[in-house]
């Protein structure tokens, strides 16, 4: 009564639940990620795509006997033992995963960044990324309408014998504060108790050595910036892993990050490779990474150039396909300019979808639930810049460790004469004419542009017609008066660059 198809391509993971002709009808194509189901459980079928970091200590804590060698077998086990919260709780890891339970006609869906459609006749279909859904056609509605999978929820879905699908309920399972629940299997001591300086100090030393090697349950190559490749390197020589660390870096000639980069590499040993790229080709970029990204937030297009041609130079010049990353540091670790302006900070969950591009799996240390739970949980006077010095916390942890070079405070893939800010500023002013901002609200009357970055939403519109809505809001700091997000229009970041 329903037939099930996987489709995609290799960046794309997605699955259909349509109408069949025949009673239990089953077609299951692996074009990306994993798919199975087990001799075992023959009534569990699963796609599956992503990293599970714990699989092998949560197999040998149950003694499961598995009959694969893929991390995601241990989803079929734990589902089979208690169902949808024991799955939820245990794992541990960035993945998404449909879930078919033909003995009990469930569905259960969720986790990783992923977008899912459903028409008011019970079609269902989901996708990690929007753009493989939104050309998708049924016959009882011709525009399907595409929404974002909340982040930090699964959703449980009963399947009907016509083949259509009823949501049950949406499940709330995680707050970026709380403690995991998977903290259990782990031989970390209790993390909350305790925050002298020294004491936090000491804790965040262990969790984030700790999340460096949860991630290296891999024999492929990565990368990653200055505190993440130490650690890594430090890691890999005691692991006696054979192949060197690379390390890359991108910037325009005579931009700091480069500057900092070629010292850390000197210092930590590893291959260094240089990317450069001009204004020219990161302009030109633009289309791909608002296409890629799916979104049109101002910050997020600024910071994605540099990540998309660094993603293309390792594909073409490398095998590397691990990418160790400090992604989401600045948004949890306050590294922003913006945050020298706040008093208090209360933190909502951290809505960053890191895409991997071109294929290359993206992996970040610092959003480890572990570290990022107990940072969450310190007070924002701990957190906050310190003597204009952002992230000082985290640097006063790893100052006497010999793994960092302090003199160096990385900040731009730019030349400091004309930043990446500016070229785009004035790029997108030729772009965008008075008469197209006067006419702003009625193009776009969700999300309205408030600033040239209206050139961002135009590409975005472009490529997905209707899907402004993908975008809750833009990013924009709430403690301060400000219509574009770039800190280079605050005044504290003015007065810092002429000193």
């Amino acid at each position: 009564v329903w037939h099930l198809a996987l489709f995609g391509s290799d960046d794309c993971l997605s699955v259909q639940c349509l109408n069949a002709m025949g009673p239990d009808a089953f077609c299951f194509e692996n074009v990306s990620g994993y798919t199975n189901n087990l001799k075992k459980y023959p009534y569990l079928w699963l796609c599956y795509s992503g990293e599970i970091y714990n699989h092998k200590k949560i197999q040998q804590h149950f003694e499961f006997e598995y009959q694969t060698k893929m991390d995601g077998e241990i989803i079929f086990h734990l589902y089979d033992k208690g169902g949808n919260e024991q799955t939820i709780c245990v794992l541990d890891g960035v993945f998404a995963i449909f879930l078919l339970d033909t003995a009990n006609k469930k569905v259960f869906l969720g986790f990783r960044p992923l977008f899912k459609a459903m028409t008011e006749d019970q079609f269902l279909a989901v996708c990690s990324e929007a753009k493989g859904l939104v050309t998708l056609k049924h016959f009882k509605a011709p525009f399907l309408k595409v929404e974002p999978f909340l982040p930090g929820h699964y959703e449980v879905f009963d399947l009907k014998p016509n083949g259509q699908v009823a949501s049950v309920v949406m499940v709330k399972y995680h707050h970026c504060r709380d403690e995991p629940p998977h903290a259990l299997y782990y031989n970390v001591e209790k993390l909350f108790p305790g925050f002298e300086t020294e004491t936090v100090k000491n804790k965040l030393w262990i969790l984030f050595n700790d999340a460096i090697k949860r991630r290296l349950m891999t024999d492929r190559l990565g990368l990653g910036l200055q505190l993440v490749a130490a650690t890594l390197l430090k890691q890999l020589k005691e692991a006696q892993v054979q192949y060197p660390l690379q390390t890359f870096v991108i910037g325009m000639e005579d931009s700091p990050d480069l500057l900092a980069a070629r010292k850390v590499g000197n210092h930590i040993g590893s291959e260094h490779h240089e990317v450069l790229f001009n204004s020219e080709e990161g302009i030109q970029a633009l289309d791909e990474v608002i296409f890629s990204l799916e979104t049109y937030n101002i910050t997020t297009a600024h910071a994605s150039v540099s990540m998309y041609l660094i993603s293309k130079y390792i594909q073409k010049n490398t095998d590397s396909v691990v990418i160790f990353s400090g992604e989401g540091s600045d948004e949890l670790i306050q590294g922003y300019i913006y945050f020298h302006n706040v008093s208090t900070l209360k933190w909502r969950d951290i809505r960053i979808f890191l895409f991997s591009p071109l294929s290359l799996e993206l992996r970040v240390p610092f959003l480890d639930h572990h570290f990022s739970s107990y940072y969450l949980y310190l007070s924002t006077e701990m957190r906050i810049p310190k003597n204009e010095i952002e992230k000082h916390l985290l640097r006063e942890t790893f100052e006497d460790s010999n793994l960092i070079l302090k003199e160096i405070l990385c900040d731009g893939i730019t030349s400091v004469k004309n930043s990446w800010f500016k070229i785009l500023q004035k790029y997108v002013e030729h772009q965008v004419d008075d008469a197209m901002m006067a006419n702003a609200a009625q193009k776009f009357p969700f999300n309205t542009p408030k600033t040239k970055g209206y050139y961002y939403h135009q590409i975005l519109e472009h490529h997905f017609p209707g899907q402004a809505d993908w975008l809750s809001h833009y990013w924009m700091p709430k403690w301060i008066d400000a219509t574009d997000p770039s800190a280079h229009t605050l005044t504290h970041y003015k007065s810092a660059a002429k000193a």
